[in-house]
């Protein structure tokens, strides 16, 4: 065999090489996606009803869409997690129980409703309730990652009873072990604008404080998947 056929021969196997190679990059891809085959079950209000728009829009349902992941949403507009409402039904505090018994994934999103209840229903019950939810859901789900999500922010956030609310979620589900993201702070949603929720939110007035629509929910999702995958298992 001479040298110009050695290098043909080598320079082929090489080829080859890389092209077998490629052609296991997206099933290597896909086995590397963590959340890939899960499921998960997002309880919550109406930020995870999402109001009067579809949840196909919502950025969880888009979450576990992109990366093949089985998805349960038990959103209920106007719920709470510390009370139980005649109108918008019982507390999530007690309703986690009626979820499917198995999930990888739980998402709590929730605290709007009790923020502005917060007066009535008092700061230590909020609390007592919601230690009671995580409790319940660690109980529960003793395999899943449970992680809370906080409402937006509010104008004049600082002192409000929305920020005692949030800062609450982080102290009570931080006393459990269970991971919260800080949605009034680091979601990028900047909710007290007027501005920024004719664009991003539900109706296109700017009056809607609560709800984001299709585009919101997209530009949130990089966001709120950085946060999931960061908590994967």
């Amino acid at each position: 065999m001479t040298y110009n056929m050695m290098k043909r021969l080598s320079t082929l196997r090489v080829l080859l090489l890389v092209a077998a190679f490629g052609a296991l990059l997206p099933a290597a891809a896909q086995s590397a996606d963590p959340l890939r085959g899960k499921s998960m079950g997002v309880i919550g209000d109406s930020y995870v009803r999402n109001h009067r728009e579809p949840i196909e829009n919502t950025w969880h349902y888009k979450l576990a869409a992109k990366h093949g992941m089985t998805y349960h949403n038990y959103g209920r507009n106007g719920n709470c997690i510390s009370v139980d409402l005649k109108r918008w039904g019982t507390g999530m505090y007690k309703r986690y129980a009626d979820m499917t018994d198995t999930l990888d994934y739980v998402l709590v999103i929730g605290g709007h409703n009790d923020a502005a209840r917060l007066d009535s229903i008092g700061l230590d019950l909020f609390e007592r309730r919601l230690g009671e939810l995580c409790a319940g859901l660690i109980e529960k789900y003793p395999r899943a990652q449970i992680l809370f999500f906080t409402p937006w922010v509010c104008k004049d956030f600082e002192g409000s009873n929305r920020q005692k609310v949030v800062d609450a979620m982080l102290r009570v589900c931080g006393n459990y072990g269970i991971p919260v993201f800080d949605a009034a702070r680091r979601s990028g949603i900047y909710a007290a604008s007027d501005r920024f929720r004719s664009i991003y939110f539900q109706g296109g007035g700017g009056k809607d404080t609560a709800h984001l629509n299709a585009r919101g929910h997209d530009r949130f999702l990089p966001v709120a998947e950085s946060f999931v995958l960061q908590h994967a298992r």
